[in-house]
């Protein structure tokens, strides 16, 4: 089979998560191989870096990888073409340029400026410059990224002729409470496909930490991805997974994917090379401390500026589409409360979780956020103070307030430690906010003033929240 690498399969633990549904459902296919269950991030923040730095981190470790560069300009990406993977005098050989967009879907992507598809063949002097330059500073749309992401990179890799393109990846498994090692003989193409079309050609084997990866687990697996026992390509796949789980180990990853896995045509290599084709590495946030040179090559330009703002003071948020800004202390309150506002009719602008042990700052940190963003119509808050004292968010709210003032109307919902001492904070601020009684209560407000908002800007008529300073 001739072709060359696609794009990551899009959604990482979304996408996982997806197969595990499927897997659930399906029977065990062979030997100790057991369905695969949801991944298990949680809270968990996971640095998510592009694949050219997969890549090299891969090399690293001893895992083989196509040769590649990294281009910032049309100008670089030609150069690399033409003297770096081209020879003067000798053949002519292809080349892949793929978009570096933290977004699976890439190759089925549409920039803005109307270019399809951000992975593409280089075949001859001057497509290089070409293509770059209609990737280059561009917004590409992809299923993930709906809204756009811009490139700034493009990667220019060696094309690979592919006897076989196959699927593996490492990633922690909540059910067994470990990393779960999975693989399939059908890759290059959507992993959620394939478990609903043929969940007996998905393998998996539980690792357990504490013992580590044994060898019958990689055998088995070498073999289950549709590789010959004891031939090269079965050995040389053996050693890349062991290879693969220490990296997954000593890199502190959340999850490694690689699709395609592909064993080489015998026209570039005797036996056939067994290489890793493209692939979407995540690190566990938690390790930053001893993965620093990793964490440094972060890219914020790909990640939603809010998500990063909130990352600098320790606070849990991730953006949505709605217009009611929450702000909440728990990661299952937080998620109740977005499930109340959606039942009383409403849509939640995002998920932000202050913790239990948020500073006031923290909490004028995140009031801000939400206070600044356009989208958001009103600003929920609900806290359950056990750990996190009512007072502190009420202090957090009212500083904020006094330093940037109040842009939006606030609904507040307390109960727990300290709620009658935050109550008169909230009475005597000179700021009027509206009080709810119970969670049920502050979700039909937020739900009434959001609703009230949107059918104002959709008419063009301002509004002002009488008493309550807006």
């Amino acid at each position: 089979m001739i072709g060359f690498s696609s794009s990551t399969s899009s959604g990482t633990f979304d996408m996982l998560s997806s197969v595990a549904a499927f897997l659930r459902n399906a029977t065990a296919s062979q030997g100790s191989s057991r369905r695969l269950a949801a991944p298990a991030c949680g809270a968990v923040r996971c640095l998510n870096v592009h694949e050219y730095i997969s890549m090299e981190i891969m090399n690293q470790h001893g895992i083989t990888t196509p040769r590649g560069f990294v281009a910032k300009t049309p100008e670089e990406a030609e150069h690399i073409f033409t003297t770096m993977m081209n020879k003067p005098g000798q053949p002519l050989k292809d080349v892949v340029i793929k978009a570096q967009v933290l977004s699976g879907g890439r190759g089925l992507g549409t920039f803005k400026n109307g270019f399809k598809g951000g992975v593409h063949m280089v075949t001859r002097p001057g497509q290089a410059l070409e293509m770059a330059s209609k990737m280059l500073g561009q917004e590409l749309v992809t299923k993930q990224a709906p809204n756009g992401i811009l490139c700034q990179k493009v990667f220019l890799m060696e094309r690979m002729y592919m006897r076989n393109e196959m699927y593996l990846s490492i990633l922690m498994d909540r059910k067994s409470g470990g990393p779960m090692l999975v693989g399939s003989p059908r890759g290059g193409t959507s992993i959620e496909d394939v478990a609903h079309s043929n969940p007996e050609l998905i393998f998996t084997e539980p690792i357990d930490i504490t013992v580590g990866l044994q060898p019958e687990a990689v055998e088995r697996m070498a073999t289950n991805i549709g590789l010959e026992p004891e031939s090269e390509p079965h050995k040389k796949a053996v050693t890349l997974i062991n290879n693969l789980y220490d990296m997954f180990l000593g890199c502190d990853c959340t999850q490694v994917e690689v699709n395609p896995l592909a064993e080489t045509s015998s026209c570039i290599s005797p036996e056939g090379e067994v290489v890793v084709c493209d692939a979407k590495v995540n690190f566990d946030d938690n390790a930053e401390f001893r993965q620093q040179s990793i964490f440094e090559r972060r890219d914020f330009s790909q990640e939603d500026p809010r998500e990063v703002e909130a990352s600098k003071y320790g606070l849990n948020y991730i953006g949505l589409d709605g217009n009611i800004g929450c702000m909440v202390n728990g990661a299952g309150l937080a998620m109740s409360t977005m499930d109340i506002i959606q039942l009383k009719g409403g849509s939640p602008a995002n998920f932000l979780d202050v913790g239990g042990g948020a500073s006031e700052k923290q909490v004028q940190k995140a009031f801000e956020l939400l206070n600044s963003d356009d989208k958001v119509a009103v600003i929920l808050v609900n806290i359950f103070g056990g750990i996190m004292r009512c007072d502190v968010i009420a202090n957090g709210i009212i500083s904020a307030a006094q330093e940037i003032g109040i842009k939006k109307p606030l609904v507040i919902r307390l109960q727990g430690t300290n709620v009658d001492a935050a109550r008169k904070l909230i009475e005597g601020c000179g700021f009027r906010m509206i009080l709810a009684e119970d969670l049920e209560d502050a979700a039909e407000k937020a739900v009434g003033v959001a609703e009230i908002v949107r059918q104002a800007r959709n008419i063009k008529v301002g509004l002002q929240f009488e008493g309550l300073g807006l």
